[in-house]
């Protein structure tokens, strides 16, 4: 039996608009049977797949996208209207529009983090990833106490202040485990260098689990549900392991929520299935959340499949690039105000492409071979054995600040809203009306400052000391420019750091 998921969306984003949407009132059946757990199996197959028969019109488009710009958020039948447009005039309205959007919401502000691998032992046998329990070519590590301090050392002297710690799905990496390794990373300190946020992308916890992990200050908790579509998920994660249960992995973030982590991302690994499908997957899963928790997730991650060991890639559902830019302009347009995050598995070229479509987060300077950044360094030289995947940006944190400054954008690496607590339902609070600009903006400005000062090369700090410049003269006269103005001044003379609003 079918059932209506009810959505709720805060006051502040209902339209005013007297003309009725058709779009409005199709109605998706997205939530399933409800099991003895409390668990829910929101996404129903047949409901999404039978969104993307239905041809769109131009006229259906541009409804849409006027929703979208009023920064509210789409329902899985107007995202698939997105998606079913074909013609190149409607797709590049859907990109101009997302390119207004990202202006309107983010300003020119990119967060900038770097991963850590600590573990990749792990029981699972996902048919697309190098860390598959039968890869016997995968050389397996775990980082102990004194490697970690190394690891972390090594990124803060690059000038990184979030991390976003990954573990393998084995029972070595227990709750207990990750909060360890989390309170070790707090605690390396390397002159000015600290590391102020760590997030974590483990395997999913009961909510005892979760409550360990969140009790250890983390900032953000991601689990990927991979892929949506419980066919395909049941076909790339073999029978025998937790990771096989569709609903246990789909779940995970409700039991995150209900134990108290109120900042959570998703993801979804685009080359497993129909990459329009995943998409509504994920817009589901962000409404599932809303609804429920009257807060969704506070990152969308959309990595695609990367060559690997031990992994031969079905090429039937691989991702191109053109079609790669119209699902990130498209989640960009279906939640207005989550993260997106575009990794580097992608290509520098592709990554500065789609910078301006939504992306709000990317990594720089990565290593994902464990002990990568003080056995390898810069000097990028990857084995496939080591690694979970191929990257595509191999470029270090200083060549990445340097090319996002000279195209404009502010690299920032504040952490202000987790320390201060503006995260879950009050986040939303401050960032569906806008609000969260007047913050946001000398954040970044001022933890840009710190890493001229303190990390870069002199040509990255001769671009950044310009746009800094630019940046106050573009701001209106007032108190507020003033004691920005004065915040940056101490960094540079008083060596004072960490000045967050």
């Amino acid at each position: 039996m079918l059932v209506y998921l009810a959505r709720r969306l805060p006051t502040s984003t209902k339209t005013n608009s007297k003309k009725p949407s058709k779009i409005m009132t199709i109605p998706l059946p997205t939530a399933g049977p409800r099991l003895s757990d409390g668990a829910c199996d929101f996404i129903n197959d047949c409901a999404l797949q039978d969104l993307l028969d239905c041809p769109a019109d131009a006229a259906a488009v541009r409804d849409v996208i006027a929703k979208s710009l009023a920064k509210q958020p789409l329902t899985e039948a107007e995202t698939a209207v997105l998606l079913n447009a074909t013609s190149p005039e409607l797709i590049e309205e859907i990109f101009a529009a997302a390119r207004q959007l990202k202006r309107d919401v983010y300003g020119n502000r990119i967060v900038l983090f770097a991963p850590l691998y600590i573990g990749n032992y792990c029981v699972n046998d996902c048919t697309y990833c190098g860390f598959r329990s039968r890869n016997q070519a995968a050389i397996r590590r775990t980082l102990d106490s004194s490697e970690i301090q190394a690891q972390v050392t090594a990124l803060e002297r690059k000038g990184h202040k979030r991390l976003i710690l990954v573990f393998g799905e084995h029972a070595r990496y227990s709750p207990e485990f990750i909060a360890d390794t989390v309170h070790a990373v707090y605690a390396v300190k390397d002159g000015q260098g600290e590391i102020r946020r760590v997030n974590i992308n483990a395997a999913p916890q009961d909510h005892d689990g979760f409550r360990i992990v969140k009790e250890a200050g983390i900032g953000t908790y991601q689990v990927f549900q991979e892929t949506y579509h419980h066919a395909t998920y049941a076909k790339v994660h073999p029978m025998g392991t937790r990771k096989s249960d569709y609903l246990w992995r789909l779940d995970a973030l409700d039991r995150a929520y209900e134990s108290g982590c109120d900042d959570v991302g998703i993801g979804a690994l685009f080359g497993l299935y129909d990459w329009r499908f995943e998409v509504l997957g994920l817009v589901s899963h962000s409404r599932h959340l809303m609804a429920k928790f009257d807060c969704g997730p506070h990152t969308i991650s959309f990595p695609r499949l990367r060559p690997a060991s031990g992994v031969h890639l079905d090429d039937r559902w691989l991702v191109g690039d053109d079609d790669f830019k119209r699902l990130v302009a498209i989640l960009r347009l279906s939640v207005p105000y989550t993260g997106m995050i575009l990794t580097a598995r992608e290509s520098p070229e592709v990554r500065q492409e789609l910078l301006g479509f939504g992306v709000s987060q990317i990594d720089a300077g990565s290593r994902i071979e464990l002990g990568g950044y003080t056995e390898a360094g810069d000097a990028q030289q990857q084995v496939c054995e080591r690694e979970q995947f191929e990257l595509g940006d191999v470029r270090t944190l200083d060549q990445v600040v340097a090319q996002l400054l000279a195209d404009g954008y502010i690299p920032s690496f504040c952490t202000a809203c987790y320390r201060l607590g503006r995260t879950g339902e009050q986040f939303m609070e401050f960032a569906v009306p806008g609000f969260i600009e007047r913050l946001c903006t000398p954040n970044a400005l001022t933890t840009l400052q710190e890493y001229l000062i303190d990390y870069a090369s002199p040509a990255t700090r001769r671009l950044g000391e310009r746009l800094i410049q630019d940046g106050l003269a573009a701001m209106p006269d007032g108190q507020r420019k003033q004691e920005l103005e004065r915040r940056l001044q101490r960094i540079v003379t008083t060596q004072d750091r960490d000045l967050f609003y």
